[in-house]
């Protein structure tokens, strides 16, 4: 089996690459968990391979607040230091100064 390592870590802020939304990573799977139809549902000039990290996200555009699950190749890291307001964020997180998010204690594998 190939070892994969992922770029971003639980915690780690992102932002999409195509789409205009921004997230806090709060799982990691190493390649494609989903299910089939979900991939074969986004349009083939932009579907993601399956072989490559996939996150879950906190995610928020300037509408609304969901989760969302994006492959690694669709996101870079958000430096934009605006706040996030999911408000699912402060049951999984606490905020550090640095304005990463560390796990709480109750949510930690």
């Amino acid at each position: 089996m190939k070892e994969r390592s992922a770029k971003f870590g639980i915690g780690d802020i992102v932002r999409h690459k195509i789409f205009p939304f921004r997230g806090v990573v709060f799982d990691v799977d190493p390649e494609f968990s989903n299910t089939d139809e979900w991939w074969e549902s986004i349009p083939a000039e932009i579907r993601p391979v399956k072989d490559q990290p996939f996150y879950h996200l906190l995610a928020e555009n300037d509408e609304t607040e969901y989760v969302a699950y994006v492959s690694e190749q669709n996101l870079v890291q958000d430096e934009s230091g605006k706040p996030l307001r999911n408000p699912h964020i402060q049951a999984i997180f606490v905020q550090e100064q640095s304005g990463h998010f560390k796990p709480r204690a109750n949510f930690a594998h």
